[in-house]
């Protein structure tokens, strides 16, 4: 008797179960047929054209910022601006111009959208969205700009281009590496030249604590100011100063000069260095001298061949 009488409350049950599953699965067939309908499907092929068109025309922007940047060095950094906001201009214009095209948008269409689809579509895509917020705010806001030197999460070189969803930098091993925006707006970021061509590097040398430092800080400058990557309208400091070098007793003598582009940095470096090691030997001006504790370490082998 319970048998039956529970066969006969399931048997009551299932055409309510089945509504209840199948009113779901119609709306959701009813709102993709809803979007289906709004798709401009003329207007993807004239999106895919626009697209193409915008791709050759930020090519041969690039190749003429490249050639311009060669004749006219001294507004290389102003070029590569005006590309950086003409590149984001693009961007904008294609993306909008592409939603434009590819949807009629409806009342429909809005209440499909308003719904949970927008919901997942944003959940999916927030990571992205940011990135693309981010990239306005540093057109707008320029912590730095195109052609900066720049330092960010132990990655050092030069910003190459500046998009809606990332920032590329070109490292001084000719490496390219990518950022996404919203990490660079979220973290602290050091910008060697913020929109000029020279830039202040430090050099340090180390002599003993015997040595003459007055000197080696006049060679050290000399040095500096012979070079021909130096650039002169701007001051060149030397900074002595007594430190202590693992187990050893040391003078630091700091230089501080601006080399006259960016493009020249470790070219820079070598020059100078060169000429000061040079002065220092003419001069008899030695190294820190090792302890005995630094003499009995041994020498790790070179693994090169």
């Amino acid at each position: 008797m319970m048998l039956r009488r529970s066969l006969a409350a399931l048997l009551a049950l299932t055409p309510a179960m089945v509504l209840a599953q199948a009113i779901p699965v119609d709306t959701n067939v009813q709102n993709l047929a809803v979007i289906g309908q709004m798709v401009n499907w003329g207007g993807i092929g004239s999106s895919l054209v626009l697209v193409v068109i915008a791709w050759l025309a930020l090519k041969l922007v690039d190749n003429l910022v490249k050639e311009l940047g060669r004749a006219f060095a001294d507004s290389r950094l102003f070029i590569q601006r005006l590309n950086a906001f003409f590149r984001f201009f693009v961007y904008i214009s294609v993306v909008i111009s592409i939603v434009l095209l590819s949807f009629d948008f409806s009342p429909q269409l809005l209440a499909v959208i308003g719904g949970g689809v927008a919901v997942a579509v944003g959940f999916a895509t927030r990571d992205l969205l940011a990135s693309v917020v981010a990239g306005v705010m540093i057109v707008f806001d320029r912590p730095f700009q195109v052609g900066d030197r720049v330092s960010f999460g132990g990655q050092y070189g030069d910003v190459l281009q500046i998009g809606l969803r990332s920032v590329k930098l070109r490292t001084l091993d000719d490496s390219v590496v990518t950022i996404p925006n919203n990490m660079l707006l979220n973290e602290v970021s050091s910008s060697s030249n913020f929109g000029v061509l020279d830039m202040q590097i430090d050099t340090d040398f180390y002599i003993g604590l015997n040595e003459d430092a007055r000197l080696a800080s006049h060679l050290v400058r000399e040095s500096a100011a012979l070079s021909r990557f130096i650039h002169l309208p701007k001051d060149i400091f030397v900074v002595v100063e007594q430190i202590k070098l693992d187990t050893t007793i040391a003078l630091r003598v700091r230089l501080k000069a601006y080399v006259l582009d960016t493009l020249y940095e470790k070219r820079f470096v070598t020059d100078v260095t060169l000429r000061v090691l040079d002065a220092f030997a003419e001069h008899g001006i030695s190294s820190p001298a090792l302890t005995v504790a630094d003499a009995e370490r041994p020498v790790p082998l070179s693994s090169e061949g």
